[in-house]
């Protein structure tokens, strides 16, 4: 393999754990809304808040907590108390707190492929947030490059992928609709590799018959596919 490969990766739910938390978060918001609001679609509402908000605070534990706390007020119409609120910022400090969780074969595929290809961190989300995250990872030096977007569409591939061959660009991530997609759209590879737990925005249909698409279990069977190619 030489360093005719740019392969770029997804970080949240490809290289370590991040959507656990926010199911986690979202049981404790449902509990504390207990005695103020039937549970029924509570958590629909919240999805539909977050949808609502991506335009205004993106992706990321800021954006979620604040969701959760317009939520809170919109359910209970004006009468959830502030010691609930106070709650709800604490438990977006403590995500914001939790300490990096690397998933199965996270390194070792990535301290395989430095040196072979060009990697590029691509992540969207809150730029602090996802710096801490990277730095707690011991995962930066094997990066050539770092890409911290607001979203990831066609366009933002583009311009990442814009200096390199692209039809030897890869994009590597558990989210079809942000990862694979996209990529695959200006004629990347792109390589889905599941998470069990995917945020429900991040949905989207499986691209099987394009000849560009590939999907493995777990990142430790990257390089050989990437041989394969």
């Amino acid at each position: 393999m030489t360093h005719q490969w740019t392969i770029g990766f997804d970080a949240d739910d490809t290289l370590w754990q991040n959507e656990q938390f926010f199911r986690l978060s979202q049981t404790r918001f449902a509990e504390m809304l207990d005695d103020y609001v039937e549970s029924d679609h509570l958590m629909e509402r919240l999805i539909a808040a977050e949808r609502r908000n991506l335009g205004h605070y993106g992706f990321g534990i800021k954006g979620f907590t604040l969701s959760t706390i317009e939520t809170a007020i919109e359910v209970t119409r004006g009468r959830v108390p502030t010691k609930v609120i106070a709650e709800l910022i604490e438990m977006g400090r403590e995500m914001l707190r939790h300490p990096i969780e690397l998933l199965p074969a996270a390194r070792e595929s990535l301290e395989h492929l430095s040196g072979r290809a060009e990697i590029v961190l691509i992540t969207k989300g809150d730029l602090l947030d996802q710096e801490r995250k990277l730095a707690q990872s011991g995962l930066g030096d094997y990066f050539d490059a770092i890409e911290i977007v607001s979203d990831k569409t066609p366009e933002v591939y583009q311009r990442i992928f814009a200096r390199h061959d692209t039809a030897r660009s890869m994009m590597v991530g558990n989210s079809l609709k942000s990862d694979v997609v996209p990529a695959l759209a200006i004629g990347a590879w792109g390589v889905h590799v599941p998470h069990e737990l995917t945020w429900e925005y991040e949905h989207a249909e499986e691209p099987t018959t394009h000849p560009r698409y590939r999907s493995i279990p777990s990142l430790s069977e990257l390089p050989a596919l990437i041989e394969d190619i």
